[in-house]
């Protein structure tokens, strides 16, 4: 395995290098000491690169209040995508729907609600009654309807979390993580971008009873566009938000403030402070090469090598940082080389800061050479040593 030192232009030096900055554990840990919270969890990422900008307590234990409403409209916008439901559907409302305590879309008893008012009385009102009414229409019972929101939550990876309820009411086996709950934020922007919208809407009536979408972000014109807010008295006020600005988008999981006034302005502030603090910068294109590797036996004496995808990093505006970038590759290669072909690495690498690998790729095919052009070049060889 040899290496090859890249010289890259001075802007993809410097993007590179900072990249490395947004990954490494200590700047990270200043960062959230920087910002100086009085949340309890804080955990934002950016949404395209996945890089972290801030980790304050991302896998502890947390109770989720009504952020567990993020899971059941996750289901119900599955089971929409899949047809099984349509918004048209009605689902009936039983006694223990009706008498359900804490925030309420007041559903009235023995009555038949169409599943997008539902919906809406769930993302928008927050409505623990409806979560019942759904979860009885879509599983029979709560407790069924649990083990589809457990089974979901294994499937994205969500380890920290179990589920006993669809709307988040107190219960010491229900309970997830910032880590999880950002997973399955991701999920339901990705998967379902035809039904985020409603998280977006900042009011609802039904019954005559107008109440008005809990997000605070979603007033203060920066861009958010969800997701949902939660509350209970042992950990307080929380929120999981997410916005663009210039195309970018993050993803941000606070939790244990102590008021709604609180959850409002440090939520602004921390929001803000991801946008204003960082970049996604693209450093190289897909299969743009950014080395020549010597090709044995081929049709080209050499072939370029690049990134499979684009490289698309987050950085940190103030960041400052030196850079070591080296393509790591077995030379010369051997034709014939297909397109696309992995081959190597490229390695990125800055003082005090773990090593980053990004695969390597060749950006055109190399024919191998015919028994007469092999007779040429072996002679060739022979003639240099």
């Amino acid at each position: 395995m040899t290496t090859h030192p890249l010289r890259l232009p001075l802007a993809a030096v410097f993007a590179l290098a900072l990249v490395l900055a947004t990954i490494a554990v200590p700047l990270l840990q200043a960062r959230a000491e920087d910002i100086q919270t009085t949340a309890q969890t804080l955990y934002i990422v950016d949404y395209q690169t996945g890089a972290v900008l801030v980790d304050k307590n991302s896998t502890g234990r947390i109770e989720p209040a009504s952020l567990t409403k993020m899971m059941t409209a996750y289901l119900i916008f599955e089971a929409l995508k899949s047809a099984k439901l349509k918004l048209t559907d009605t689902f009936p409302v039983s006694e223990r729907a009706w008498r359900m305590q804490g925030s309420k879309m007041y559903v009235e008893l023995n009555n038949s609600i169409k599943l997008e008012d539902l919906m809406r009385g769930i993302i928008v009102q927050s409505g623990n009654d409806a979560c019942i009414v759904v979860a009885e229409g879509m599983a029979g019972s709560e407790e069924a309807f649990a083990d589809r929101m457990n089974a979901k939550a294994k499937e994205f990876g969500m380890t920290g979390t179990h589920f006993v309820n669809s709307n988040g009411w107190p219960d010491p086996n229900h309970y997830t993580t910032a880590r999880d709950l950002e997973i399955l934020a991701r999920h339901l922007i990705a998967d379902y971008p035809e039904y985020y919208h409603y998280f977006s809407e900042l009011n609802y009536t039904y019954h005559g009873i107008k109440q008005g979408n809990r997000d605070p972000l979603l007033y203060k014109n920066v861009g958010a566009d969800g997701i949902k807010t939660g509350h209970a008295e042992g950990p307080g006020y929380s929120l999981v938000s997410s916005g663009q600005q210039n195309g970018r988008r993050i993803i941000m999981v606070v939790q244990g403030l102590d008021s709604k006034q609180s959850r409002s302005d440090e939520a602004l502030q921390l929001y803000q402070w991801a946008f204003r603090n960082f970049d996604d910068v693209t450093v190289a294109k897909a299969n743009t090469a950014l080395v020549q590797a010597p090709v044995w036996l081929g049709a080209s004496e050499t072939v370029g090598l690049g990134p499979k995808s684009d490289l698309v990093v987050t950085l940190p505006r103030d960041a400052k940082g030196k850079l070591k970038a080296t393509a790591v590759f077995d030379g010369p290669l051997a034709a014939p080389l297909a397109a696309g072909q992995q081959v190597g690495t490229l390695r990125l690498e800055a003082p005090g800061m773990a090593p980053m690998e990004v695969p390597m790729v060749t950006t055109s095919a190399v024919e191998r050479l015919g028994a007469f052009g092999r007779m040429i070049a072996a002679a060739k060889y022979l003639i240099r040593s």
